[in-house]
């Protein structure tokens, strides 16, 4: 059965979000002409009144501004992380209607493969005998429903997600710290570099608490900031030069 890798690819995403998000903090507040306040957004750049807004905490206009991504190569464990995520809409491939009779693919922690090929070799024994396992139960009960109980958290899955733009800032605020679990934290970076690509000025602030002050998780935190701060430094350093 293969060992599988993380893949993520945005395929859907409001068209001119940050204008969007201007016309929805404008519309606000004024008055007169709504197509003339359109027509205004659209032929000024909005840029700075978007950082104007972010850093008054005006959140709810991003609501309007969405993104959806497809992954695959991410694990069963990962997911119960994800879907703790409620304002956002998942589609999940489904075990009870997809059969594993070919095999399954399955996600390797970089615990396990620091410890070496024996190591490995071992953990794909584990996931070849609950195969085993699986398939005799497909075979005694005459269907997946049930068989599925005995697959690992490790069995990749993948699904669609969508989440709007506040949405999505709160997740890559808990999921990109340095203390959340790998795998989701891969995710995390991931999507944030897919996000930041289309609309920086709505991800400039994005990421970990500690990029906006003191970092949120106290005397659990991992007293690296000033690295996760010069991190994010070249990541927009990098991606001004790529636009060049």
């Amino acid at each position: 059965m293969p060992q599988v890798t993380q893949r993520v690819e945005l395929v859907r995403h409001t068209v001119d979000g940050e204008a969007l998000t201007a016309l929805a903090a404008k519309m606000c507040y004024a008055g007169g002409d709504l197509s003339a306040l359109l027509n205004r957004i659209e032929q000024n750049d909005q840029r700075a009144f978007i950082r104007k807004i972010l850093k008054m905490g005006h959140e709810s206009v991003m609501e309007h501004i969405s993104f959806t991504f497809l992954i695959e190569g991410i694990s069963r464990a990962l997911l119960a992380q994800l879907t703790r995520h409620r304002i956002a809409s998942f589609s999940v491939q489904s075990q009870r209607y997809v059969g594993y009779e070919k095999g399954f693919g399955y996600v390797v922690p970089p615990a396990v493969e620091a410890l070496g090929k024996q190591a490995v070799d071992e953990y794909a024994r584990q996931m070849d005998q609950m195969l085993f396992w699986y398939r005799d139960w497909q075979e005694k009960l005459g269907t997946n429903e049930d068989a599925r109980f005995v697959l690992p958290n490790a069995c990749e899955t993948r699904l669609l997600m969508t989440m709007n733009v506040r949405e999505l800032k709160h997740f890559l605020a808990l999921r990109m710290c340095r203390r959340a679990q790998w795998e989701i934290r891969q995710l995390a970076d991931t999507v944030f570099a897919l996000c930041y690509g289309v609309t920086p000025e709505l991800f400039a602030d994005a990421g970990p608490g500690c990029l906006r002050g003191k970092c949120p998780e106290g005397e659990k935190s991992c007293g690296q900031m000033n690295a996760v701060r010069m991190e994010r430094e070249e990541f927009v350093a990098a991606h001004e030069q790529s636009n060049l």
